[in-house]
């Protein structure tokens, strides 16, 4: 019961914390950051079948048992019930849909021999996919009606140099999941998603082309530049925020530890940032505070802990950066997924509003740019590092 106590209250102690550094507005201001849309996990049930058949340990694989390309259906259902949202300034609730842009090209890397690795861009990916024709006009309708802002997460959601390590060993385990499609690595959670870990600092090299290329790649694909970028698995090393400066990233989402890699899979240095602190380079750090994780979490308090989150964000006079991935609003491998966490998410919305009347949804490109520019109604700011 002491032990309990103690967890408690040193977790409620560290939400607080968080909050106290850095840039402060009085208005009541929530977004929501959702990781991870454009790439692949699971094809599909089918496959999922498969894996488990061969005896895959998926039981604590949530990634890869709930987790797909975003489907017509998942895209249509989740802009539904945003719409149905309004704020004190009529604006719809929004998710910034940090978006990767390519996917491993499979036929490629095989015809090479596993010797050269090859990316397609998620345009050619959701052609080979069913129930995907309408994604692409479905994420511009989404913009259209102010509910789903794309921002950057990558140009494919995978560590490319220990992806290819592994495939050029040919276990059976990681050919099998390769002739399937996935970078599911055969073990847990882990698909080679810590995209800007690396072995060595000379990987720094291909990873700065990588997210120059995806840079690119976005504008190509949505018409503009990405002013925000979230590093995979909040890992990073400082050194590639001047590839994102030089690609006009001018604010990098993230938690209030960066891990650091430093060579080690697992080990990593830390730094802090807090939410309007600047790189060398002027770009603002914004920090998620809140989470709202339904199909990771396994809580079924996952609404009324979120909603405790925000209190404590506008207490400390902080926005509300909500962290909600993709996964949670996934139904082409369990339709359950989907549908469940939506009625959470009406839920988690409609209380926002009913306790909080004068809310704003925001868009992290629009947050970064009150930060950055100010605002005359109602905005202070605190000192910055």
């Amino acid at each position: 019961m002491k032990t309990n106590y103690i967890r408690s209250f040193s977790r409620a102690l560290a939400h607080n914390v968080i909050n106290i550094p850095g840039w402060r507005t009085k208005r009541k201001i929530v977004l929501i950051e959702s990781d991870d849309w454009g790439s692949i996990r699971m094809p599909s049930l089918e496959v999922l079948k498969r894996f488990q058949s061969e005896g895959y340990d998926l039981a604590k694989s949530d990634y890869n048992r709930l987790d797909t390309l975003e489907s017509n259906e998942d895209l249509s259902e989740l802009f539904e019930v945003l719409a149905s949202f309004r704020d004190s300034r009529d604006n719809h609730p929004a998710f910034t849909a940090n978006v990767v842009v390519g996917n491993p090209d499979f036929r490629r890397i095989r015809e090479s021999d596993f010797s050269q690795y090859y990316y397609e861009p998620v345009t050619e990916t959701i052609k080979r996919y069913p129930g995907r024709d309408l994604v692409r006009s479905l994420w511009q309708k989404g913009m259209e009606e102010g509910v789903f802002m794309p921002q950057f997460h990558g140009r494919e959601h995978v560590n490319v140099v220990r992806w290819m390590e592994a495939l050029r060993k040919r276990t059976p385990e990681i050919m099998y999941t390769f002739d399937n499609e996935t970078t599911f690595s055969g073990d847990g959670d882990y698909n080679y998603m810590e995209v800007l870990d690396y072995n060595s600092p000379d990987n720094l090299h291909s990873m700065n082309k990588s997210l120059s290329e995806g840079l690119d790649l976005f504008e190509d694909l949505f018409g503009f530049r990405s002013v925000s970028f979230i590093p995979p698995c909040y890992t990073w090393d400082s050194r590639i925020e001047k590839v994102l400066h030089q690609g006009g990233v001018r604010y990098i989402q993230g938690l209030f530890i960066q891990q650091v890699p430093t060579g080690i899979f697992g080990n990593y240095k830390k730094k802090y940032h807090f939410t309007g602190s600047r790189n060398s380079y002027g770009q603002y750090y914004l920090v998620r505070n809140c989470f709202f994780e339904p199909s990771l979490s396994g809580d079924a308090d996952e609404v009324d802990n979120c909603l405790a989150r925000i209190a404590i964000a506008f207490r400390w006079h902080k926005p509300a950066v909500i962290c909600s991935h993709r996964i949670n609003y996934i139904g082409a491998i369990y339709r359950d997924n989907r549908g469940r966490n939506l009625e959470k998410l009406k839920q988690l919305l409609k209380t926002i509003i009913r306790k909080w009347p004068e809310v704003e949804f925001f868009t992290t490109d629009r947050l970064g740019d009150l930060i950055e520019n100010g605002d005359n109604s109602g905005l202070y700011r605190a000192s910055r590092s």
